[in-house]
């Protein structure tokens, strides 16, 4: 982590350079009022390939253990940066894993050299798919969320204690996830979830459990984006019971953290390379 890189990732991260047509950003997926999640069902990709998996949102990211819904060895933010890059099913960015076509994009931009090299002094500034993937990291190590409501203890008393009872084992501490897979309901051959990785029948349909940070502008919910509304999402837990619901929904959108939301730091970085400065 350094200051020149998380710059550098930052600007990444806005850049639809990063897509084999040029128009798909991280950010096109991840806006921050949103809490960095899209508002859609799922998103497709530069070929049209349909999403398989809502998007979920940053906030805090850098504490999670696991950084997708349904693979259990994608434990490090590089790991993940990998996966819309280059991955096939579906394609996302459509980015080819060699990296030579991003690598010839951004080294003809003179903004772009110069940001390499402060950030990576060891190789002199080299630019390959494996500095850009460290740079988006780094940037994404600093979307900090913690001056929610809750964060104050200004949450509702009502639902904070039902959420304590029901919902706490799995959405536990300070981002309300346990990192950790499970069922809601009934495995669909559509998407095993962590199954199609383990390989176990006992893993078919557990999802990872999402953070509840800024859960009230992250939706739709649950991994497939099948909740249109909080109370769906809420529905769809085994043993829900409708009329705690107005309490939790109180609880959970004193999750939002407005000020993370416009953050400038973490905004589209429109003063870091101006027109002629390269």
């Amino acid at each position: 982590m350094s200051e020149a890189k998380i710059a550098l990732g930052r600007r990444l991260f806005y850049d639809a350079d990063l897509s084999i047509d040029g128009t798909m950003a991280c950010s096109s997926c991840h806006e921050q009022h949103r809490g960095f999640a899209d508002g859609n069902r799922t998103h497709a990709g530069v070929h049209g390939d349909p999403g398989r998996r809502n998007v979920p949102g940053l906030a805090n990211v850098a504490w999670r253990r696991v950084l997708t819904w349904g693979d259990p060895r994608t434990t490090t933010l590089e790991a993940q940066a990998a996966i819309p890059l280059n991955g096939m099913t579906p394609v996302e960015m459509g980015m080819a894993e060699d990296g030579r076509e991003l690598a010839r994009r951004l080294g003809r931009d003179a903004c772009y050299r110069r940001m390499f090299k402060a950030a990576f002094p060891a190789t002199r500034g080299r630019i390959d798919q494996a500095s850009v993937i460290q740079a988006l990291a780094a940037f994404q190590r600093t979307l900090l969320s913690f001056e929610a409501p809750v964060d104050r203890g200004e949450a509702p008393a009502a639902g904070a204690a039902i959420f304590a009872v029901k919902c706490a084992s799995c959405h536990a501490g300070h981002d309300y996830t346990d990192d950790r897979f499970h069922r809601l309901r009934p495995p669909s051959a559509a998407d095993r979830g962590a199954g199609e990785i383990t390989g176990r029948f006992e893993d078919d349909g557990a999802f990872r459990t999402p953070s509840l940070r800024n859960v009230a502008v992250t939706g739709p919910w649950l991994h497939d984006g099948s909740a249109a509304t909080l109370d769906a999402a809420l529905a769809a837990h085994p043993g829900s019971d409708s009329a705690d619901r107005p309490a939790l929904i109180a609880f959970l959108q004193a999750l939002t953290d407005r000020t993370f939301l416009a953050d400038k730091r973490f905004g589209y970085p429109d003063d870091l390379c101006r027109p002629g400065s390269g």
